[in-house]
C-alpha cells in the first residue's frame, strides 16, 4: 500500500483534466454567487428593517438602491447612467459636508 495518494489528474488526458478544472471552477463560481445572493438578502433585511438616524444613512441606503438601479440598466442607457452617477456624486459631497 502507497504512503502518498495517487494523482489521477496527471494520468488524464489534456482534454479531460481542462473538463475537470473546468468543473471545479464552476462549482467554485456557483458557491461564491450562492454566498453572495444569502449575504446581498442579510443586507437587504438590515436596510429595510432598521430606519436611517440620520440623512448620511439614508444615503447610504439611497445609494445601495441607485446602485441596483443602474447595474440593471441597459448599457446604451447612458442619460439614467449619468443621472445616477451624478446623484451619487452629490451624496458624497454632501456627505463630506456634514
Amino acid at each position: 500500500m502507497a504512503d502518498k495518494p495517487l494523482d489521477l489528474d496527471s494520468h488524464r488526458g489534456m482534454m479531460a483534466q481542462k473538463a475537470t478544472d473546468l468543473r471545479r471552477a464552476l462549482g467554485e463560481v456557483e458557491t461564491h454567487a450562492l454566498e453572495l445572493r444569502e449575504r446581498q438578502a442579510e443586507i437587504e433585511h438590515h436596510l429595510l428593517s432598521i430606519p436611517a438616524a440620520s440623512w448620511a444613512e439614508a444615503a447610504v441606503k439611497a445609494r445601495y438602491v441607485l446602485k441596483l438601479y443602474a447595474a440593471g440598466l441597459p448599457p446604451d442607457d447612458t442619460l439614467h447612467r449619468d443621472l445616477v452617477a451624478a446623484i451619487l456624486e452629490d451624496f458624497a459631497r454632501l456627505t463630506k459636508q456634514d
